[in-house]
């Protein structure tokens, strides 16, 4: 399968022709191009699929590791070198399905909605550096590979998002989404240094082969602050995947990252960048479930607070992105909890299975709601609910599609969705009670809040607006955006991409994963858990009506009942003020009290000490200098003088 190599050297190449010879190309050239080539990397990730699920990745009932490529890059001792080479397995291989067709369908969508931007071929360049990144990332065969790739991942993140670079949100929230992953990145590099100094490896095939023996038996007894060094290792590694993945506390960077242009949120927030924390640790899941379960159970925790706070927040957004990047922030949590909650091997690994599950439906569900967005803004030149209402009469295709994945994301049977989140709420109710029950709440809480969102788009009438009859009649929607305008559906470029992402939300919910992918690599029988189904179902449906009751037509009761609630609402409008508090950690805290300190004792006494010395050898420089003066005279009188005074030593003594 060294074919394979052409999924990551296409991208790649794209980006070096599209960002060098760019612009010198029409901008639609270009996006052809980039577009064409994404193409090609998708038939070879499906090709590559094909021939591993259904012809070559099974020997007996196990999925095997298969590596078509692999060298040496750096060497340090023996037996610790950093290779550079491709993992095909099956977490893997599903990723470079859900990678390809997610950027592929964002390429085809900005052809449209990108049209006469200014820097059109810079940003089909950038897409291609992030998709070749994100490949890169998934194939990696150790984990120093994949950090390299997690990097890369960083830069063109920040270069996607702050792509209107004019506009000082945008630059500001590119530089926000880079400082706080690499602070997380930071942890995640002192992890994996922790993890190969003592097991003297890269190597994922290493890592988790055997039970994770390797791991366990090389950091068994070492200690630091009453905890094992496995545990240290594998928490700081976490701490890397959970910066990318946008856990709390280090969730902040997601919703400033709406700056970038919608088919950037589609592609990084949705389906590649800020999964890449779950595909972390389902890769290294054997060696956190024998080495460390202490950080599993940390793991599922986090992620469980990190759903339910972010659900709570996207209730009250206004903005249709935002509401979005805390569902995200929310379904990524799901994936997480999964993986805590996991038991390894057969159906105890039920959870590892579930949250690559989830991983794989999110994409396409989530990547289609961004999608529907960016259609919406593209045809109302607004983000905000209070601007739009009744588009469903001007934007039927993306009506249709949007309320497709709002069904999905709410669990409702039989959209895709409902299979996945109903597997990870199953496996926290057989491990973790009440886990299962804050979850089951935050599913009634998506419902609710995801049809808000669509019933403030496309059905509810918008604020200012005449009466909705007058605009029936005048055939124009008044008040939407500021402007006197008929809304329109999007062009073929960017409804066809909603149309095929749909198909996926309502039929890849069918797959039977559980015979593809699992926690030991061998296929066990997965069904449908019907009290579990029963309760989210409920639960969906229940969100489903209180948004309908309150938000099908416009209304008074939602203005009552968020001032009813009083400063719980504020507090949850404001994002309950994390981003106030990381401001006050940062500036008066590691500014003020850490900075600057360090910065007066670098000024007083680094810089004084050696402006000192530097201050010392000129004064000698200057007593001295006379002796190397250049006049003929004065060296044949220190040549006189010398020779006398040698003459008078030699005689006297």
């Amino acid at each position: 399968m060294e074919y394979s190599l052409f999924i990551l050297v296409a991208p790649f190449f794209l980006f070096l022709v599209l960002g060098l010879l760019g612009m010198k190309m029409k901008p639609k050239v270009a996006g052809i191009i980039g577009t064409i080539g994404m193409g090609l990397c998708a038939i070879c990730a499906y090709t590559v699929a094909y021939q591993y699920f259904f012809q070559t990745g099974k020997v007996g009932e196990v999925w095997q590791q298969i590596i078509p490529l692999n060298f040496e890059w750096l060497r340090f001792t023996e037996n610790l070198h950093i290779d550079l080479g491709i993992l095909l397995d099956p977490i893997s291989v599903m990723m470079l399905v859900v990678i390809t067709t997610v950027s592929l369908m964002v390429h085809i969508y900005s052809l449209g909605y990108m049209h006469g931007e200014t820097g059109f071929q810079r940003y089909y360049a950038l897409l291609s550096l992030f998709s070749f990144s994100m490949l890169g990332l998934v194939v990696a065969t150790n984990i120093f590979q994949m950090y390299i790739f997690w990097e890369l991942v960083g830069v063109s993140s920040y270069s996607l998002i702050g792509f209107y670079y004019t506009k000082p949100s945008a630059v500001s929230a590119s530089k926000k989404a880079f400082i706080v992953t690499r602070f997380a990145d930071l942890g995640f590099l002192i992890g994996i240094l922790i993890l190969s100094y003592y097991t003297k490896t890269f190597d994922f095939g290493t890592l988790t082969a055997n039970h994770a023996e390797l791991v366990t038996t090389s950091l068994a007894g070492g200690t630091f602050m009453g905890l094992s060094l496995a545990t240290w290792a594998l928490t700081l590694i976490f701490m890397g995947g959970a910066g990318k993945s946008a856990m709390f506390p280090l969730h902040i960077w997601l919703p400033d990252a709406m700056e970038g242009p919608t088919p950037v949120s589609a592609l990084i927030h949705a389906a590649t960048m800020v999964v890449a924390g779950v595909f972390l640790v389902a890769r290294l899941f054997p060696v956190y479930f024998f080495a460390a379960p202490d950080v599993l159970e940390l793991i599922a925790y986090v992620g469980t607070f990190t759903a339910l706070f972010a659900a709570v927040i996207a209730i009250t957004q206004t903005d249709i992105k935002r509401v979005l990047a805390f569902s995200t922030i929310s379904q990524i949590a799901y994936m997480m909890v999964a993986l805590g909650v996991s038991d390894y091997g057969g159906h105890d690994g039920l959870g590892y299975m579930a949250s690559m599950f989830h991983l794989f439906t999110h994409a396409f569900f989530k990547a289609l709601l961004f999608l529907g967005a960016g259609s919406v803004i593209h045809a109302v030149h607004s983000n905000e609910m209070s601007q739009m209402g009744n588009l469903r009469k001007y934007m039927p295709i993306t009506n249709i599609t949007f309320a497709i994945a709002c069904l999905a994301i709410a669990g409702i049977p039989p959209f895709s969705g409902f299979f996945s989140k109903d597997e990870i709420l199953a496996a926290a109710f057989h491990n973790h009670p009440l886990i299962f029950w804050t979850l089951w709440a935050v599913a009634g809480l998506t419902a609710f809040y995801m049809w808000r969102l669509y019933y403030c788009i496309f059905w509810n009438t918008p604020k200012g607006d005449l009466a909705a009859e007058h605009s029936a009649d005048s055939n124009s929607l008044q008040g939407v955006g500021g402007h006197h305008h008929t809304p329109h559906e999007s062009p073929w470029t960017m409804a066809a991409p909603l149309i095929i992402l749909a198909v996926f939300s309502v039929f890849s919910g069918l797959i039977p994963f559980a015979d593809f992918i699992s926690s030991d690599n061998r296929p066990f029988h997965a069904h449908i858990d019907w009290v579990v189904a029963s309760l989210s179902i409920g639960v969906g449906v229940i969100g489903i009506a209180i948004a309908t009751v309150l938000y099908l037509k416009k209304s008074d009761k939602p203005a009552e009942i968020a001032q009813s609630l009083g400063v719980f609402y504020k507090a949850a409008l404001h994002k309950f003020y994390l981003d106030e508090v990381w401001m006050w950690v940062t500036q008066t805290v590691i500014f003020k009290y850490i900075c600057m300190p360090i910065a007066w004792f670098d000024r007083h006494i680094i810089d004084a000490a050696m402006n000192g010395l530097a201050w010392t050898t000129q004064k000698s420089a200057d007593s001295v200098k006379g002796l190397q003066s250049g006049q003929v005279q004065f060296y044949a009188w220190v040549f006189v003088a010398g020779s006398i005074l040698i003459a008078v030593l030699v005689l006297f003594t």
